[in-house]
């Protein structure tokens, strides 16, 4: 258990390091025009935040003590298939939700 000190420490540099890296590209970069390429590459940016979320939780989830199991496994395929498929991310989330919530009653 951590202690509420160290707790609070950690939250707070990591907000300020949070700021650092976007004042970077907002506050140093000002007006100025930012390349193509770098455009590009940020626009994914949030793309990437959610599976890098949602990948340990599904490989080692905590609800098992981090042993692999199929509803969880199987609702992230779900929800990636339903995602490509419709590139609805309501679709995704909620088709997602209805199989893990579905086998795990089924299941358990």
């Amino acid at each position: 258990m951590i202690e509420t000190g160290t707790l609070w420490t950690i939250i707070i540099l990591l907000g300020i390091g949070s700021f650092g890296l976007r004042f970077v590209f907002t506050g140093l970069v000002g007006n100025r025009a930012m390349p193509d390429w770098l455009l590009r590459h940020l626009r994914y940016t949030a793309v990437a935040i959610l599976p890098a979320l949602v990948a340990p939780q599904v490989m080692w989830p905590t609800a098992t003590d981090g042993v692999f199991d199929i509803p969880r496994a199987a609702a992230a395929v779900v929800t990636l298939t339903v995602g490509l498929a419709t590139k609805n991310v309501l679709w995704a989330v909620f088709s997602g939700a209805a199989t893990l919530y579905g086998l795990l009653f089924l299941l358990g």
